[in-house]
């Protein structure tokens, strides 16, 4: 779990919050109410439960439209492989097609010319799966399969509202007693809420590195077991959270 916070001292009024036309309060009245604004970061970290990989299949021709042919023949075998793994059609997207001219160069009279052997046509599909543990036979069966290229895997959550919401609590608790230190400090008795703004950050990357550069709260569980047939993948832990800006007033 991650926290920073940076702390600004503002003294407002209730009557600076209302509307231009009430006139503009005292100083004394200002110094009688400061608010006090926190700026709190609270991140989580939780295992993935989703994967991303993408594979591609390439074929060479003649012609463009030769290539294009015979790629399509080699994809439509790992669509297949796909479907065979288990991997719904809801989690199987084309993210490209591209076919190209293939150039060589070859010296004449002491020239490198350009010389056209024929066309490269690429197909691109990304594939996600719940199925973590397996990531490893999953990989050997798109290169079975044909894939030319493999990318990934990269990691995520499913569903981060709840992790989110989790870290929203402990931002808001981080916060509150924050302010109620910096308003004791002051002389007075407790805060009240008069704002909050929100900003989300959700961060993750293919292999993540669990631990902290911060010393957590509390010590954090022991790691789970590996999984079989990782085959040498970790997902590691994303890091899910918000930043909360909060703005308290300062009262006896």
């Amino acid at each position: 779990m991650f926290s920073h916070r940076c702390v600004a001292f503002l003294f407002l009024s209730a009557g600076s919050m209302a509307v231009s036309a009430q006139p503009a309060p005292s100083l004394d009245q200002l110094v009688a109410t400061p608010v006090v604004t926190v700026h709190i970061s609270e991140q989580l970290r939780s295992p993935p439960d989703e994967a991303t990989v993408s594979a591609a299949t390439e074929a060479r021709a003649p012609t463009a439209t030769a290539a294009l042919a015979a790629d399509k023949v080699k994809t439509e075998k790992l669509l297949a492989a796909i479907r065979a793994a288990g991997i719904g059609a809801k989690d199987v997207q084309t993210q490209g097609v591209s076919v190209s001219a293939d150039y060589d160069f070859q010296p004449v009279n002491g020239r490198s010319v350009r010389h056209l052997n024929g066309y490269v046509a690429r197909n691109s599909v990304r594939i996600k799966t719940r199925q973590i543990d397996r990531l490893s036979t999953l990989l050997d069966t798109l290169t079975s399969a044909g894939a030319s290229d493999i990318y990934g895997p990269s990691f995520s959550i499913a569903d981060p509202a709840p992790l989110r919401s989790e870290a929203r609590r402990k931002a808001m608790a981080r916060g509150e007693g924050e302010a109620g230190e910096y308003a004791r400090n002051a002389g007075f008795a407790r805060v009240r809420l008069l704002s909050l703004e929100e900003g989300i950050s959700y961060r993750a990357e293919d292999i993540v590195v669990t631990g902290s550069r911060i010393a957590p709260e509390a010590p954090p569980p022991p790691p789970p077991p590996p999984p079989p047939g990782g085959g040498g993948i970790e997902p590691g832990q994303i890091e899910t959270g918000v930043t909360l800006t909060l703005r308290y007033r300062m009262e006896r």
